[in-house]
């Protein structure tokens, strides 16, 4: 609405103030307010908009045959002019961003294929939420594979954003798919990663070389045991959500570095926990658990989700997602992948109908 009320308060001020006031500042206005923001023919309206205007102003006065006037045309044709270029430069750069972005979306999306939902008979759902809607680009990484040895996933984190971050995205990814199929034990993956990003490091010069890192989660659930392992290489710990709404933090009972630090050498230790039919794992990188609301309070996914039923990994997510951008008020500061994993009870439907429910107090859908 700004360049037509420019037009109409420079219209009002002429007629209302004596013959040396001029309104011309305001008339120019209008079509550069349009050119950035309106499309070609718009901004082409507003010029001519605001140039019939001044002549019906001088026409009124009768003075339009007089040189100031025919001046203040001139100047508002140039100025039109002008706005018109200013729309088609504005026009290319949009339509040169929206491939840029449409680029990055298919490149994370070749890096990063969604799994599918079932695996290895788990039901399995992924999201990757960026922190800015028109954002694709991040270091937040996950897999799932099926394997000899059971179903391997991970979830990750790569220090930076941008290429060389996608880049690394797919060292880890490209390295841990191998590695799952060869590897008997979860630990000698966790060991080939290292080596991978090692090998990277060594290619890249500067400050990646020195100071890049990953954090990442490896779990590994064998066929036709309810159990879990998992390595956790510094990176946020996974969740186990039970049938009943209870809910353990899976810490691990050694710390570890994340990988590709080169800090030295200490073997992998995974621990285990129990994944009974119904049990959902929960993995998720600091995205999630480094979410801040206005008062600067981390979102505490245990807090959140302690309670509280859902059922199917999809639901979860879903919900998790909903809840985040009502902490934050819709203003998150990173990227954020979940990852849900659950191993279905005996007789349990593929999927079931639910109604979510997300607000400030506990969430229960069923």
């Amino acid at each position: 609405m700004l360049p037509a009320l420019m037009i109409a308060g420079g219209l009002v001020f002429d007629l209302l103030t004596p013959p040396t006031f001029t309104a011309i500042p305001m008339f120019v206005a209008a079509p550069l307010i349009a050119a950035p923001f309106f499309s070609l023919a718009s901004t082409i309206r507003i010029g001519v908009a605001s140039m019939l205007a001044v002549v019906a102003l001088r026409l009124f006065s009768r003075t339009l045959p007089e040189i100031v006037p025919l001046i203040e045309l001139l100047t508002l044709a140039t100025v039109s002019i002008l706005a018109v270029v200013i729309n088609g430069v504005v026009r290319r750069s949009n339509e040169q961003l929206a491939s840029a972005r449409v680029i990055a979306e298919r490149a994370m999306r070749a890096v990063l294929p969604k799994p599918s939902d079932r695996i290895g008979g788990l039901h399995v759902a992924a999201r990757y939420e960026a922190a800015q809607a028109d954002e694709f680009v991040g270091g937040d990484l996950f897999a799932v594979t099926d394997t000899p040895h059971g179903v391997r996933l991970v979830v990750g984190d790569v220090r930076g954003k941008g290429l060389d971050a996608v880049e690394t995205v797919a060292v880890v990814i490209g390295a841990f798919r191998e590695a799952a199929e060869q590897e008997r034990f979860l630990e000698g993956v966790a060991r080939r990663l290292e080596r991978a990003l090692a090998r990277e490091g060594e290619m890249r010069r500067g400050l990646d070389a020195v100071e890049g890192f990953t954090t990442a989660v490896l779990a590994e659930i064998p066929s036709g045991l309810s159990r879990v392992r998992i390595v956790n290489r510094g990176h946020p710990e996974p969740i186990l959500l039970h049938p009943d709404g209870a809910l353990d933090v899976l810490a691990p009972s050694v710390p570890a570095l994340p990988l590709g630090m080169d800090l030295g050498a200490w073997p992998d230790r995974a621990d285990e926990w129990e994944l009974l039919p119904g049990t959902t794992l929960l993995l998720y990188t600091d995205g999630l658990s480094e979410a801040r609301n206005a008062e600067g309070v981390f979102y505490d996914p245990a807090a959140r989700l302690r309670g509280r039923i859902f059922p199917g990994p999809e639901e979860l997510l879903s919900a998790l997602t909903d809840d985040v951008r009502l902490h934050t008020g819709g203003e998150s500061t990173d990227d954020m992948a979940l990852l849900a994993v659950v191993r279905p009870a005996e007789g349990q439907p593929d999927r079931r109908r639910t109604v979510r429910i997300v607000g400030p107090g506990p969430v229960r859908s069923g």
